[in-house]
């Protein structure tokens, strides 16, 4: 690493490698690779880490679902992840992975040195767990037996273990959050933090650190314990960069030294609590330096709900880049994260904005002035005359979005930084519109005139493609690639005296088209069926039919579906779906929304005013986007049959 420049050290927090990571997962290294890049541009010697967190029940036990060893199913999934990030285009420098020998010696040495200073202490855990979390809760922290964080359903577990004295570390903690007041950052989050986990009755919670009751970890001192997930995930920070538990700060190595303490870590909003409660306490025992910032980014939303394979509305960033490129891809996801709010996907969105953004804003500019520029000058650039207002005020407007841009990019409000650069792509779209080249072009005393117009416009291109490298960097690329753009640097932009970078003299490329314009419809109908196959390809296997009949079920594996009569009171064809309708549906005591796959033999207006038998309490499902709740009784499968009831049965009657 080059060490005169400073020194820019930023992590991700690694993913969980229980499953293929959705949409929003992959948002966090899109942004961070983002940041990573930007500051690479401007001057730093950047170490971007990222990586993968591979132990814990979890992890246990869907190796065991899947039939094999639990090392085997992580190389699996963090493989998966990896080429994700990959084609992502994430720009890391190292990829840790929790199972690497080197991690794993370390977080050993740590937990004893722990246990040796007398931080740790055999204790035995009685209360609650959350499996998907890998995070234990007390009576106090719990409602209905619900995860608080997750929602999801608790264990009841009472197991030994080695608890952590956070107490003892606390007030140190708290007083850093006081005189670091950008340490948790957006403000918002270091509030929820201090006030609810901090400062709170009783103090905070010692924390448990190691298991028994799974063996999937790193091993302890003890043969009965292997170490908690989270003191073995969070330590991955320093291990990552060649940190040594058996050596004091000033004897670490010299990538060490000159890399910590880190200068952001990015997460999402879910896990703060761990990394700004757990991880600073860790890192104090450790009497190492603490990082200097720990951003938390909010969470991508599928429509109204958050990202689950449970409800059905989980977004891949790989299968996106299928229909809109690596780069439409990344540009959704900078563009549509609020810097403290939950962003939003659909697919409609996500085409709106390509269209906008990508082939109306960018690609139609670049397109139409490098064809002007062929056509007017054989594609040679003509050195600028004298400037006017309008080319004025193109170029302040550039400097301006540079200016908010670079504001932005620093305190990490991308989204912001991106409608800088597009907002600098629009003001040059209208910059043609004013100047009107083509009638220019009519009169050969214009010729001067016309040169310097579309000098003004290959500059403003290059400026805005510079401002691109970061985020969209294959685009960006390209687009100076077409201009023959030397002056590829950040140092070449930003002022008004340096509106010169394009040489003249030098030819332009022909035009390439950079994003083709997606039409709505025919690219919904398409999702709807990959939707539709994959959906048939996960469902679960019919039951294969004995001679002997059908498998017997207890009377109480019965009654525990249930079966209601209700009244179909509207149904619609589903848009872009051939199979589906749209039902409203009423059970007496409440309506419903219900899709069924009936409309191959069932006309909308034909099922109106039927009563039907309803499966009632089956988990909410969306298909298409749409969210149903039930489904309806039918027979058959060659031809499906609904099944009617008579015109005088009760609603919301009880089917035996």
């Amino acid at each position: 690493m080059n060490q005169q420049k400073p020194k820019f050290y930023i992590t991700t927090a690694i993913a969980y490698a229980s499953k293929k990571p959705h949409f929003g997962n992959t948002y966090e290294i899109i942004m961070t690779d983002a940041v990573a890049r930007y500051k690479r541009e401007r001057g730093y010697d950047v170490f971007f880490c990222t990586g993968t967190d591979e132990h814990g029940q979890k992890i246990e036990n869907c190796a065991k679902e899947a039939g094999v060893t639990p090392q085997k199913y992580v190389d699996g999934v963090a493989g998966e992840i990896k080429a994700i990030f990959d084609g992502m285009g994430a720009s890391y420098d190292h990829f840790i992975r929790t199972t690497d020998d080197y991690h794993v010696s370390a977080v050993t040495k740590i937990f004893k040195r722990f246990y040796d200073q007398g931080d740790i202490y055999k204790g035995y855990y009685e209360g609650w767990y959350c499996t998907p979390d890998e995070s234990f809760y007390t009576d106090s922290q719990v409602t209905d037996g619900k995860c608080p964080e997750c929602g999801r359903e608790l264990v009841k577990a009472t197991e030994e273990a080695y608890f952590f004295k956070m107490s003892k570390y606390a007030d140190r903690l708290i007083k850093h959050i006081e005189d670091n007041p950008e340490f948790i950052w957006p403000e918002s989050r270091k509030k929820e933090m201090v006030n609810n986990f901090l400062k709170v009755e009783g103090g905070l919670q010692d924390l448990c650190v190691s298991r028994t009751s799974f063996t999937w970890g790193v091993p302890t001192f003890d043969p009965k314990h292997v170490i908690y997930v989270w003191l073995d995930a969070l330590t991955n920070y320093i291990t990552a960069i060649g940190y040594d538990p058996d050596k004091s700060f000033e004897e670490q190595s010299e990538q060490f030294k000159k890399l910590w303490p880190c200068d952001v870590h990015m997460i999402g909003k879910d896990i703060l609590r761990f990394h700004t409660i757990y991880w600073p306490i860790f890192l104090m025992a450790l009497d190492l330096p603490l990082p200097k910032q720990v951003f938390a980014h909010p969470w991508f939303i599928a429509g109204i709900e958050k990202m689950s394979k449970s409800r059905g509305n989980v977004i891949y960033a790989d299968k996106l880049a299928e229909h809109f490129g690596v780069d439409g891809v990344r540009h959704y996801a900078l563009a549509e994260m609020p810097f403290n709010a939950d962003g939003t996907i659909t697919y409609d969105n996500v085409i709106k904005r390509f269209n906008t953004d990508l082939v109306n804003n960018l690609g139609n500019l670049v397109k139409r002035t490098l064809d002007m520029q062929k056509k007017y000058f054989a594609k040679q650039v003509i050195a600028p005359a004298e400037y006017n207002e309008t080319d004025k005020d193109l170029i302040n407007t550039c400097v301006e979005c540079y200016n908010k841009y670079i504001s932005c990019m620093d305190s990490y409000h991308i989204a912001d930084a991106v409608a800088a650069v597009f907002d600098l792509f629009g003001r040059a779209n209208k910059y043609i519109d004013e100047t009107t080249p083509w009638t220019l072009a009519k009169d050969e005393a214009n010729k001067e005139r016309l040169g310097t117009v579309m000098y003004n416009l290959l500059e403003a291109i290059r400026w805005g493609a510079v401002m691109l490298l970061p985020l969209l960097p294959g685009t960006a690329n390209e687009v100076l690639g077409m201009l023959n753009a030397q002056a590829r640097s950040f140092e070449t932009i930003g002022a008004a005296d340096k509106f010169c970078g394009i040489v003249a003299g030098s030819e332009v490329a022909d035009s390439k088209v950079l994003f083709a314009r997606v039409d709505e419809a025919k690219k919904l109908e398409e999702i709807a069926k990959e939707q539709e196959a994959e959906a048939a390809k996960n469902a679960p296997a019919p039951a294969v039919e004995k001679p002997e009949g059908c498998a017997l079920i207890g009377i109480d594996a019965f009654m525990n579906v249930e079966l209601r009569s209700a009244q179909i009171l509207s149904c619609e064809k589903v848009p872009k779906a051939k199979k589906l309708l749209k039902l409203t549906v009423d059970l007496g005591y409440e309506q419903r929304q219900v899709v069924s796959g009936i409309a191959k033999w069932y006309e909308p207006e034909a099922l109106i005013g039927k009563k039907i038998i309803l499966v009632a309490n089956l988990k909410p499902a969306t298909l298409c986007g749409i969210e149903s709740n039930g489904m309806i009784l039918a027979s058959g499968e060659e031809t499906v049959r609904v099944v009617f009831l008579a015109e005088d049965t009760p609603l919301g009657e009880r089917i035996r």
